[in-house]
């Protein structure tokens, strides 16, 4: 690892090959998001590249897996900035490794679009300069979330989520916008298990025996499937309302097929029911290139391509300060229809699917599904950049 501190700049600016883009993500910790999120980028790689590129030259991805851990992370990115010169850096998925990365690129001057991690301190409390993220953060699936939660007559409240930055920021926020909706709620109990290794059966126990009336789940992954599971078997979510982060992306409701919860109130990605001339165009592209439906991780590896080229396109350069002025307000077209990067907080205005979470014909499936608008669930840009440093 070189030393920390002295800036640098991409060493991309005025060369004439490739413009070099660095990958880094954890696509061996968590393959179920991580392999579609590949192929999105993949495909959109290809699409720029068949349209002729970015400012006359072919982009170039060189991709690294960081494990899921933050050294791994920082040792992957050094190397992309230092040996593979690329102009600037994208991916990761965790939140915690999201802001080991961008605490890095703010030390080395290196532009950082972040795809996926999700906590709200890398575009706010922790927010920099040279840092931008795509997906919708923490605030903005739970005030999704709240908003719908607030309509149930459920008084008591337990949470489930992961002990890390991102568990613990999901529940902070849900739990702060419910409590302004429904000042009369109750919160009666709290379970932290260990991300990845959760031991599903004292966790339920735990919860059932507080007798919440609803529940908010953050766990994911194979942690989600045990949790559902063993709270199916001992009956913790007979009669109980459950709220949901990211249940509904079919990397997490697929694995479980017909053992799908009912009735969750649930963000995610209903591939298979959005009727939108730019969804029907990229779901077509992605069949076909992939013989397979995309996931949300698809849909994510997709726009973080196409941000980035509108992003260099419009600065005319692959310099880290004009990507960042360009970036400020940068307008991209996505399956989901247009967002923008604000100039404010660097977060985009791209939205979530809220439903709930039926079985249909044995597959777990999203219903009523309704696309949620970004925009409308962040704070006014001037009240966004107070909650920066300096601000």
């Amino acid at each position: 690892m070189a030393a920390a501190g002295a800036p640098v700049r991409a060493a991309d600016s005025g060369r004439a090959g490739p413009i070099r883009v660095g990958e880094v993500n954890s696509y061996s910790a968590l393959p179920a998001f991580t392999e579609p999120y590949r192929k999105g980028w993949q495909l959109a790689l290809e699409e720029v590249n068949a349209a002729g590129g970015v400012l006359g030259r072919p982009l170039e991805f060189v991709s690294r897996d960081d494990a899921g851990k933050p050294a791994d992370a920082l040792n992957a990115v050094n190397e992309l900035v230092t040996r593979e010169e690329v102009a600037l850096v994208a991916g990761t998925f965790f939140s915690h490794v999201g802001l080991a990365v961008a605490d890095y690129a703010a030390r080395r001057d290196v532009f950082f679009l972040a795809a996926e991690p999700l906590t709200d301190a890398l575009v706010w409390s922790k927010g920099n300069d040279v840092t931008f993220r795509l997906r919708p953060s923490n605030h903005m699936q739970a005030a999704m979330l709240a908003e719908e939660a607030a309509k149930l007559p459920a008084k008591r409240w337990a949470t489930i989520a992961p002990n890390y930055e991102y568990g613990q920021s999901a529940v902070a926020e849900f739990r702060k916008l419910l409590s302004e909706k429904r000042p009369d709620i109750e919160w009666v109990a709290e379970q932290w298990p260990p991300q990845g290794k959760i031991d599903a059966g004292p966790v339920v126990q735990a919860i059932a025996a507080a007798g919440p009336e609803a529940i908010l789940n953050v766990t994911f992954g194979p942690d989600l499937v045990k949790l559902v599971r063993e709270g199916t078997t001992r009956g913790l979510f007979k009669d109980r309302s459950v709220v949901s982060f990211l249940t509904g992306e079919p990397e997490y409701l697929d694995p479980l097929g017909a053992e799908a919860p009912e009735g969750w109130i649930v963000t995610g990605y209903p591939w298979y029911a959005i009727d939108t001339p730019e969804h029907k165009a990229f779901l077509e592209a992605y069949q076909a290139r992939w013989n397979d439906h995309p996931r949300l991780g698809s849909i994510v590896g997709y726009v973080t391509v196409k941000s980035i080229a509108a992003i260099i396109a419009k600065a005319k350069s692959t310099d880290t300060a004009a990507l960042v002025e360009a970036a400020k307000g940068v307008a991209v077209d996505t399956p989901f229809g247009p967002i923008t990067y604000r100039a404010a907080d660097h977060q985009s205005t791209l939205g979530a699917f809220v439903g709930r979470t039926a079985v249909v014909d044995g597959k777990g499936r999203m219903v009523d599904a309704v696309y949620r608008d970004g925009a409308r669930y962040l704070p006014a840009e001037a009240e966004a950049a107070k909650l920066r440093p300096g601000g």
